[in-house]
């Protein structure tokens, strides 16, 4: 099995070594800017680092190939025991980390190493850099004031070379960067010495040594395709590096390794499928590996007890932690990294891979019961919707001797996400309330009525089966969430000849041969402007919602918000209509009444393909009036449906939730008072 190694490495710990820059590497191309920055980040950790004691700056990985027979062949040539001594330390060729690894040069060229051995840069296409950084020394940069005067001054280099030509962009940004350096520098060489110190012995490279036999693959990964090495990817090196196992026959570690390997895929598989993914996280995550959320985990809560506080097995001590693995995006990596390097005796070695490995394959197994369990599954991913971490409902899990402890702990959570929405008798909409308030509670409701039917079904052995119906969190993710009127808050008063078809046409066959003949010519006749023939049936629906009771939660339900926006205040049928379609993957159009035979009948027309949307349980009940016993009119959301929808959400929430319903001790009160 090949195998990558890792380590970290300090600017020191390069000195005398060789780097080789190959062809296919982009030319360095560092702003000042960038320069800059590293050279600020670097002394503001000089500054404070007299105070933390171990704390070391990180730079990002550098990922390198040994050239192996280079070295070889010039340990056959050297003059010198020091020579090969230099040798020995190796020749690299640069992968990734170039920019980083030619900027600290410039910044140790100019620092003037002293007695110390400086590392070497060959470039494939550059082999005279080290004389043209030679030609630079002593040029008088205080005069030069911006790029313009930078790039004039490196002209005249260039063009004084009658041997050599220097016209080069990679020459050039070169050249910005060593004026940008000595000017940061100044003539304060008090400022140098400390900050040399620094750089030398507390700034480390992530040193990822690959043993793939075509570098350029990982070159294109990592730049052409911008994909950065992720804290996983480097975890992983040092899992299957076999110098933190114990010495075994070879046989039994290429087994252990590919054992290991193998369930890592395994477990980044099923993070890859959004599903499960989404279930645990919002959209968004664009990183190429997920395990690196599991490690976080188990660095965030010091799962392999690197840093507790003396005498406390729980208590975490942040500061040594902070100091030991620091606050950047490699933290992760370093946490793993102090882990397989403490305690590294044959003993240690022997236990250590195996019980962290353990470790990461509790928080899988711990998320995929989570996954395939009913309950679990709806209410971890609700407060998951609601803000609380996964980390938090996982210390909460290992704190709960049994399931039903945490399901319990899990209700109490989401109890306090709806207090500001509980009374289903709340009016939204005024003294500043939104109506988005209720939004936990909507969302809720859906959850809970899929927990019951899916309870009431595998409780039946007819009906029993090994998997049940989910709410799809992936696809709730995927969407912005509006909270809509049913029966729209603005009236729409049917003035438009659209709106004014659609509600005929879902009175068509409730009326008699006569009204149904005047429908057909309305309907049909695009001029027809009689729509005042119809108002025995178009005055307002008996028992439809007041204003103020359409800002009560029996009128709202959660929609996505291109399908609200799509169809404004229309009225409740023509929501239906659009609402159908969207859950089919189609646009349906208004019907339209056609003579066939002599007779009159509905047509819907022809079908169109359109983007389907994720149409929630309870808002698909909504429009199909699921909730009312006894059907009432299509053409608007009336109070029997209202009261009904009610009545459910009361139902379904009340005992396990605590949601009331404050208008039932309104009407009991008024009944006595009568």
């Amino acid at each position: 099995m090949a195998e990558n190694a890792i380590e970290l490495k300090s600017v020191s710990e390069l000195l005398g070594m060789k780097f080789f820059i190959p062809s296919y590497q982009r030319g360095y191309r560092w702003t000042e800017q960038q320069v800059k920055d590293l050279l600020e980040d670097i002394w503001e950790f000089s500054q404070k680092n007299d105070k933390r004691n171990g704390e070391f700056y990180c730079l990002q990985p550098l990922v390198v190939k040994s050239r192996e027979e280079d070295v070889l062949t010039q340990i056959k040539t050297a003059n010198t025991i020091e020579e090969v001594k230099t040798l020995l330390k190796g020749s690299w060729e640069v992968i990734d980390g170039q920019q980083r690894l030619t900027t600290i040069f410039i910044i140790l060229f100019i620092l003037n190493c002293e007695g110390d051995k400086q590392y070497t840069l060959s470039y494939e296409t550059r082999n005279d850099f080290g004389e043209f950084l030679d030609r630079i020394i002593g040029i008088d940069y205080s005069s030069i004031n911006n790029n313009e005067e930078a790039n004039a001054e490196f002209k005249n280099i260039a063009d004084s070379q009658i041997e050599k030509n220097w016209d080069n962009i990679d020459f050039y940004h070169v050249f910005v960067a060593y004026i940008s350096i000595k000017k940061w520098f100044g003539n304060d060489e008090g400022k140098k010495s400390k900050f040399k110190e620094a750089l030398l012995n507390n700034v480390e490279f992530i040193w990822y040594e690959t043993d793939e036999a075509y570098p350029i693959k990982v070159f294109t990964r990592l730049n052409i395709g911008k994909i950065s090495l992720t804290n996983a990817e480097l975890i992983k090196a040092l899992f299957l590096n076999r110098s933190n196992f114990s010495t075994e026959a070879s046989d039994h570690l290429r087994l252990r390794q590919q054992e290991i390997a193998s369930e890592w895929d395994s477990i980044e598989y099923t993070l890859q499928n959004d599903e499960f993914w989404l279930f645990l996280h919002e959209n968004g995550y664009d990183r190429p590996t997920r395990i690196d959320f599991i490690f976080n985990l188990i660095c965030e809560q010091d799962s392999c007890k690197l840093f507790r506080r003396e005498n406390s097995e729980e208590e975490i001590d942040k500061q040594k932690m902070e100091v030991a693995i620091g606050i950047d995006e490699y933290r992760t990596f370093r946490y793993f990294y102090e882990y397989f390097k403490s305690e590294n005796t044959e003993n240690a070695k022997k236990h250590k891979v195996e019980t962290c490995w353990t470790e990461v394959k509790k928080y899988f197994q711990t998320f995929q019961e989570w996954f395939n369990d009913l309950e679990l599954y709806h209410y971890v991913g609700y407060l998951i919707e609601y803000n609380q971490s996964v980390a938090e409902l996982v210390k909460t899990w290992k704190e709960c001797s049994t399931k039903i402890e945490f399901i319990g702990k899990l209700k109490t959570s989401i109890k306090k996400t709806i207090n500001n929405c509980n009374d289903l008798n709340k009016q939204y909409e005024i003294d500043g309330t939104p109506k988005t308030q209720c939004r936990p509670l909507l969302l809720l409701h859906n959850i809970q009525t899929i927990i019951n039917q899916s309870r009431d079904f595998t409780s039946k052995k007819e009906y029993e089966l090994p998997v049940f119906y989910k709410f799809p969190f992936h696809l709730f993710k995927k969407e912005k969430w509006d909270v809509e009127h049913i029966d729209s808050n603005s009236e729409n008063d049917l003035r438009d000849k659209d709106s004014q078809n659609e509600f005929l046409l879902n009175i068509y066959h409730s009326v008699n041969g006569e009204m149904q003949g005047k429908i057909e010519s309305f309907v049909n006749d695009p001029k027809a402007d009689n729509w005042n023939d119809f108002g025995e049936y178009t005055k307002e629906a008996k028992d439809s919602l007041s204003d103020k009771e359409k800002n009560k939660v029996w009128n709202f339900t959660l929609l996505d918000s291109t399908t609200n926006r799509s169809y404004g205040n229309s009225i409740f049928a023509a929501k239906r209509r659009i609402i159908i379609g969207k859950d089919r993957g189609v646009a349906l159009p208004i019907p339209k009444i056609k003579k066939e035979n002599n007779q009159s009948k509905l047509s819907i027309g022809e079908e169109e393909k359109a983007k389907t949307a994720f149409i929630p349980l309870c808002t698909k009940n909504i429009f199909l009036k699921y909730y009312t016993p006894i059907l009432t009119n299509y053409n608007y959301w009336i109070r029997p449906d209202a009261q009904a929808y009610r009545q459910n959400i009361l139902e379904t929430l009340k005992k396990d939730f605590g949601v009331i319903d404050s208008s039932n001790n309104q009407n009991e009160e008024n009944n006595e008072q009568q």
